[in-house]
This record gives structure tokens, C-alpha cells and sequence, in this order.
């Protein structure tokens, strides 16, 4: 639309207090009407809505009987903590519709006509609220955890029954979970604890197998091995020195042997004598060998103890060889004058034979020795050789231990592992099942009821006077923003002032609207039939929900 021309547009003056006055005496319809009309529908609104009645108990945690530093607990969380698994098995859709539909509740008769089982069932959600009450600081929680039930609903009584009947599933849920958890968690022991065994029982049966194959083998054994060595060694050079004596006693009777054969060799063929100067003789001769005889005896006896260079040794050496010597010479002399003499008339001496047959009896007893010595070096030699097969096999031990030191010792390690992990399983089951004993006791930490469910008196909602109030203020700033509205559309001048504003000219004299005064009654009377109408409608309105609410329902 194209404006006219010569059309000005002119900006408002700013309004004052008379304005504002003005602007309430010309609009006070438009504003007292919704403001009552507000408190109408809010009075009805307030006493039509059902009273909801909120019934509550109080739950205790009770902390466990016994002290745990004698009976420590085998529940992994707190009362506290499986609140609010608690209340999620509670609240499930199961429990909750079965609450709903049980014949002494009939929960919800009106909702469960009108919509379906799932949004009855979150309607009950929201009206259960469980709070944890504020008891001090965390660490005295656990030992004065309480936490409170509450229900609303529009009857008292079934609000109370509801309370009533989630404190008894609180305490049934908290046995049943406190059993289960005690029960798992022995059971859980039990089967590590089975593990542990067989694990320990494999390991034992590893060391024994390793200790039967690896016998005298093993790394503490070493210290046996070398002491078992070293006496070996001592016994190999005691038996080196007994067959080194040995040897040499036989080398002395084996020379004793040689002398004893040639005396009786030389004494034989001196058997017959022909005169007594010659008898004379050969029984020099025989002396002379029997000393010969004996210094060969303690020549080598004297070397068995002393050495090579010893002076009795030398000495014996000495008077060995003059004696020797002189029976050399005897013997020379004897076999000159017999080949002087020619052949003599032979007679039997019986001196010479015995003395043969002594040296026969001393040569016997001589190889009876050099036998017995041959026995003894052979069983030493024998022994040498049976003590250094096991000096071999000790050295052998000796060698593999560090080989099987490693082997040894991680098994060692492994077992012992093991054994401190059987022992600390097989202590924690016998305080799990201890601590099992005390649940299946209700000695342990439990729940008790503080405060029994209440039967509400009052109830919680609504607070009508808040409704009512409300309405008021909402009518009342309804009418003032239509009354703000009417005078910003109407733009006609309303009095002097926005003459004098808009045209700036002098006002010199005013004139009062003149209207007709049958059309002035009929408007009055149409006022206030329509004002006492709407009030006795309205009245009527409050009145009736306010009946209907104190008595209607009874």
C-alpha cells in the first residue's frame, strides 16, 4: 500500500504516571477479566488434581558384628556401593509389574485402561525415589550408611503397602545378594585353590623326577661331591703307599728267597765232610751267610724308613759287602785246598742237614709271605682302580652340577612360587568360608529397618495455594499485556495533553464526549450482566471443584 500524500508520521510522546492511570481505568476489563479467570481455572485445576500422598522408610546399614582384622569380609563392595544394584534389580520391569498387578494393590487402575503396561511402569519408576541420607564424613559411611524409601501415590494406604513391600524386597535382594557373593567367591577360592594344588603336586613331581635322574648331580650336593673326592683321593694315596710298601716287602723277600736258595745251595754241596778242618770251615761259611742273611733283613727294613743316603743305611750297605766279601774269599780258599787234597773220603754231616732243612722251612714261610704280599697288591690294585672309577664319577657330578644348578634352582623357585600361591589361596578360602559362616549367621554387614514405612497424613501434592497464586500472577500479566497491546494499536489523541503534543497549537476550551443515555444504561447493564455472570460462573466453577473435592471423593 502506497501511503497518501502529505501524511507525517509523528512519534509517540513518552507516557507518565497519569497515562498509566488512565491507561488502567480504560482497560481494567481487559485486565481484571483474565486475572479472574486465571484464579478460576486455577482453583479448579488445584482442587480437581488428585492429592498425592508420599509414604517413606528409613534403612540402616549395620556394618559386620565381628572385626574384620579378625574375620576379614569376603564382600568385594560396600553396602553402600551395591545400592544401586539394588535398585536397578528392584525397579526392573518384572518387579515393578508384578507390584502393579497384584490384586491387593491394583496399582494404577485408570492409567492401565487408558495407556500401555511400559508407560504405567515408568510412571511408578518416577514416583520410587531412593536417597541417600548425609551421615558425616566418607569414612564413616560404611559404619552409618543409611538411605530412605519413598513412594508417592494418590492413596495413602497403598502408598504405605508399596514402601512396605520394597523395604521387605531391599532386605530379601540384600540377603540373597550378600549369599551369592559369599557363596561365588568360595567357590572361585575353591576352584583356584585346586588349581594351585595341581600346579604344586606337577612341580613336586618335576623336582623328585629331576632329583632321581640327576642324583649326586645337584647344585647342594656339590659340597658332598668335593668331601667325597677328597677322602677318595686320601684312600688312593694310602693304598698307592700300601702297594708301594707292599712291592718293596716283596722285593725284600724275593731277595731274602734269592740268599735262602743260595745257601742252601752252598750248604748242599758241603753236605759229606772228610776232615774236621774242612767241617771248620763250611761251618764258617754258614755263620757268614746267616749274618749276610740277617743284615740283608735290616737293610731292608732300614730302607722303608730311611732314605738312599741315610748313614745307617750306608753303614749296613758297608758291612754287607765286607761280610760278602769274606765269604768270596772263604769260599776261594776252600776250593784251592780241595783241589790240593784231591778227592776226600766224603762222611755225612748232621749239622749241615739240619741246617738245610731250616733254611727248606724258611724258604717255605719266605714264599708263603711273597704270596700273601702278591694277594695284598693285587686287591689294592684292584681297589685303586675301583676308587678311581668313582673318583671319576664324583668329578663327573662335580662337573654337571652347574649345568643342572640352573635347571634345579628354577624349579626350586617355580615350587616355591607355587606353594606361596597355595598357601595364600588356602588361607583366603578359609576366611571366605568363615566369612560365609557370618553371612549364613546375619552377622555380617546387613540391612535393617530404621523407620518403618509411614501412613501419610497430608498430602505432598499440590499446594493449591501456590497454584492458586500462580494463576492470579499468570492472568493478571495476560491482562496487562493485552491491555499493552490494545493502547499501542490505538492511536487516537486521549486528552489534552496529546493535543497540545501532536498539533502544537493552544488549546483555549474543551467539550465532554456526549453520548446517549439509553445507549450509557444499556452498556452498563451489559457490563455487569457480564461481570456477574462470569462471577457466578466462576464461583459456581471454584465452588463445585472445592465440593467435589472434600466430599465427592468420600
Amino acid at each position: 500500500m502506497v501511503p497518501q500524500q502529505g501524511y507525517v508520521s509523528v512519534s509517540r510522546r513518552p507516557p507518565d504516571i497519569e497515562d498509566y492511570i488512565d491507561i488502567l481505568r480504560r482497560y481494567r476489563s481487559w485486565i481484571v477479566g483474565p486475572t479472574f479467570a486465571g484464579l478460576v481455572i486455577a482453583v479448579v485445576v488445584a482442587f480437581l488434581w488428585p492429592d498425592t500422598f508420599v509414604s517413606s522408610a528409613v534403612m540402616r546399614i549395620t556394618p559386620q558384628q565381628i572385626s574384620e582384622r579378625l574375620v576379614p569380609s569376603n564382600i568385594s563392595t560396600q553396602m553402600a556401593q551395591r545400592m544401586g544394584e539394588m535398585q536397578q534389580q528392584i525397579e526392573s520391569r518384572t518387579q515393578l509389574q508384578e507390584l502393579i498387578q497384584r490384586p491387593s494393590l491394583n496399582l494404577y487402575p485408570k492409567e492401565r485402561q487408558r495407556k500401555p503396561m511400559e508407560d504405567v511402569i515408568e510412571q511408578m519408576r518416577r514416583a520410587i525415589r531412593i536417597t541417600i541420607l548425609d551421615t558425616g564424613s566418607s569414612q564413616q559411611q560404611k559404619l552409618a550408611s543409611a538411605f530412605e524409601i519413598s513412594f508417592s501415590y494418590v492413596d495413602r494406604y497403598k502408598a504405605q503397602a508399596v514402601v512396605r513391600e520394597l523395604v521387605s524386597k531391599f532386605t530379601e535382594e540384600t540377603a540373597i545378594q550378600l549369599s551369592k557373593q559369599a557363596h561365588t567367591t568360595t567357590a572361585f577360592l575353591i576352584d583356584q585353590l585346586n588349581e594351585a594344588k595341581v600346579k604344586l603336586d606337577r612341580l613336586d613331581d618335576q623336582i623328585s623326577t629331576f632329583k632321581t635322574a640327576n642324583a649326586g648331580k645337584l647344585p647342594d650336593e656339590l659340597q658332598v661331591n668335593l668331601q667325597a673326592v677328597n677322602a677318595l683321593e686320601l684312600q688312593q694315596q694310602s693304598l698307592n703307599e700300601s702297594i708301594s710298601r707292599n712291592s718293596q716287602e716283596k722285593m725284600m723277600l724275593e731277595t731274602q728267597l734269592q740268599n735262602l736258595d743260595h745257601e742252601s745251595t752252598f750248604i748242599g754241596s758241603n753236605a759229606d765232610q772228610t776232615s774236621g778242618r774242612e767241617a771248620v770251615k763250611n761251618e764258617r761259611l754258614i755263620q757268614m751267610n746267616n749274618r749276610i742273611l740277617d743284615l740283608d733283613s735290616r737293610l731292608a727294613a732300614a730302607r722303608q724308613t730311611y732314605k738312599e743316603d741315610h748313614p745307617d743305611i750306608r753303614s749296613l750297605e758297608a758291612q754287607l759287602s765286607g761280610l760278602k766279601k769274606q765269604r768270596d774269599d772263604l769260599e776261594k780258599e776252600d776250593a784251592n785246598a780241595a783241589a790240593k787234597a784231591g778227592a776226600p773220603k766224603r762222611v755225612a754231616n748232621q749239622q749241615v742237614a739240619q741246617s738245610l732243612e731250616e733254611l727248606k722251612m724258611r724258604r717255605n714261610s719266605v714264599q708263603a709271605q711273597i704270596q700273601t704280599r702278591n694277594m695284598e697288591i693285587e686287591q689294592r690294585t684292584k681297589r685303586l682302580k675301583e676308587l678311581q672309577g668313582e673318583i671319576s664319577q664324583y668329578q663327573g657330578r662335580i662337573q654337571a652340577s652347574p649345568a643342572n644348578g640352573q635347571k634345579y634352582e628354577e624349579l626350586l623357585r617355580d615350587y616355591a612360587l607355587a606353594k606361596n600361591d597355595y598357601n595364600e589361596k588356602s588361607q583366603k578360602k578359609e576366611l571366605s568360608e568363615t566369612s560365609s559362616t557370618l553371612e549364613e549367621r546375619k552377622v555380617g554387614e546387613n540391612l535393617e529397618t530404621l523407620d518403618p514405612a509411614s501412613l501419610p497424613e497430608q498430602a505432598s501434592d499440590p499446594n493449591r495455594l501456590l497454584i492458586a497464586g500462580a494463576g492470579v500472577g499468570l492472568g493478571l500479566f495476560f491482562g496487562v499485556f493485552m491491555a499493552g497491546v490494545k493502547e499501542m494499536k490505538d492511536t487516537s489523541l486521549k486528552n489534552l495533553k496529546d493535543v497540545r503534543a501532536y498539533t502544537n497549537l493552544p488549546v483555549l476550551s474543551s467539550i465532554p464526549l456526549l453520548e446517549n443515555a439509553l445507549l450509557v444504561r444499556r452498556k452498563r447493564r451489559l457490563f455487569w450482566l457480564g461481570w456477574s455472570t462470569a462471577i457466578i460462573v466462576g464461583t459456581i466453577a471454584m465452588s463445585s471443584s472445592m465440593y467435589y473435592y472434600y466430599f465427592g471423593k468420600s
